[in-house]
């Protein structure tokens, strides 16, 4: 890479816009040089941080978009349903982008998107972060070279997590449609993403299941409360946010993560009050969430090519479980290692494909060094111009994003859905 630093903008200087900073700043290859935030204690917090001038921090992305351009890229990490005209207007004034996943919670708004970053002329890419992670090249590459010939079908689970789940999805900010997208939008494009990715093609057929089955108010113990601090069935259940959010203290990961969505008071007390007047606080079974907690999708390829997708909240938040079958060998991994068994020799070889010996899959340990990864790559494309570095570009990712509301559209008519054309949406260049 040149020694020259790609200099940044973030837009939306939350959870994930927060990730990807920590990332310019451990690595040394990009710098913030402008922010723009609604929230006024997150942005002065950030600005502090990183070091951004008084004159490049914003209240608007509308604000940024008006000056001239003050970087060579934008981080755009806003709400999900909150992408598309910031993309659109830092496109037109010549930003490369870093998108946070999903692109957009509509297929004309992912059309829009696509259509802006082609039309300037820039760098497009999609936090599809399992994509650029040792464990995924490792199992590409294989897949590639013929080396367990050709994939007949793949089993690929999501473990959520349970608490992951409560915070995030029920008492969070994804636990309702209408404010956020689909569970499989929102939290599982990466999968259905990471699943089109090694089959090399968008599937031609999906179908799907699932539901809100456990997070709801029929299974609201009789006895509890609506509040976690006032429950006297709290210390046994699972779900406590108590026992979850003070359980963070003295970690700095978790501190950063899920904590910091709940309060920037590290405190006991601080902890207690938030969780009385916000609502990281209620009870799991007498919130507003919709989004559901159980889904499977299969995917048909064509030529009786197969994958199945499970995404599951009863689980401990853990990599995602994968088996690969194979007309040659069959490959099992768990994240972290995989396990091949050649049918040709009848051994086993086993491949440590970890970025981060140690590290867990949360979004506090950065997926597992996905985040550093996938920032690395994109820094690296804007600094050279090697646009390759990018491996999910806005068409890639409008494919998955294609696939998810077939699925989904699957699951709420329990039908088998047939997939256009990517063409049919997106003509060719």
């Amino acid at each position: 890479m040149p020694d020259r630093q790609v200099t940044l903008a973030v837009v939306g200087a939350g959870l994930r816009g927060g990730v990807y900073a920590r990332s310019a700043h451990h690595g040394g290859r990009a710098r913030i040089v402008a922010v723009a935030e609604p929230d006024p204690e997150r942005r002065a917090a950030f600005a502090a941080e990183y070091g951004v001038p008084d004159d490049a921090v914003f209240a608007d992305w509308r604000e940024l978009a008006a000056r001239p351009r003050l970087a060579d890229a934008a981080v755009v990490a806003t709400q999900d349903n909150q992408h598309t005209e910031p993309v659109e207007a830092l496109a037109q004034a010549g930003y490369h982008l870093l998108l946070e996943k999903p692109m957009a919670t509509t297929e004309e708004d992912c059309l829009r998107i696509v259509r802006a970053a082609e039309k300037a002329g820039v760098l497009l890419a999609v936090c599809h972060v399992l994509r650029y992670t040792t464990y995924t090249r490792t199992i590409k590459e294989m897949i590639d070279s013929g080396r367990i010939g050709e994939v007949v079908s793949i089993q690929h689970l999501e473990p959520v997590g349970w608490w992951h789940q409560a915070h995030s999805f029920v008492r969070g900010n994804w636990r309702r449609e209408d404010e956020s997208s689909p569970m499989l939008l929102a939290k599982s494009s990466h999968d259905v993403d990471w699943l089109l990715h090694l089959m090399g093609r968008p599937p031609e057929r999906v179908s799907s299941f699932g539901g809100l089955v456990h997070f709801n108010e029929h299974n609201r113990p009789a006895a509890a409360a609506d509040n976690c601090l006032d429950c006297p069935v709290e210390p046994s259940c699972p779900y406590s946010a108590p026992r979850l959010y003070l359980g963070c203290l003295g970690d700095p990961d978790k501190e950063y993560w899920p904590l910091g969505a709940v309060t920037t008071d590290r405190t006991p007390e601080g902890i207690r009050r938030a969780l009385r007047t916000g609502p990281y606080g209620r009870c799991v079974y007498a919130c507003d969430n919709d989004v559901v907690d159980t889904q499977v999708v299969d995917f048909d390829f064509g030529d009786g090519r197969t994958a199945s997708f499970t995404m599951s909240a009863f689980t401990p938040l853990d990599f995602r479980k994968t088996r690969i079958f194979g007309t040659r060998g069959y490959v099992e991994g768990d994240g972290v290692r995989l396990s091949v068994h050649d049918f040709t020799t009848a051994t086993w070889e086993f491949i440590d494909a970890t970025d981060v010996p140690g590290a867990d899959a949360s979004a506090a340990a950065g997926h597992g060094g996905a985040d550093d990864r996938l920032f690395e790559a994109f820094v690296e494309a804007v600094a050279t111009g090697a646009g390759d570095r990018i491996r999910s570009s806005g068409r890639e990712s409008l494919a998955a994003h294609r696939t998810v509301w077939a699925a989904e559209q699957a699951r709420r008519t329990g039908t088998v859905v047939t997939l256009a054309p990517a063409d049919d949406a997106l003509p060719v260049r």
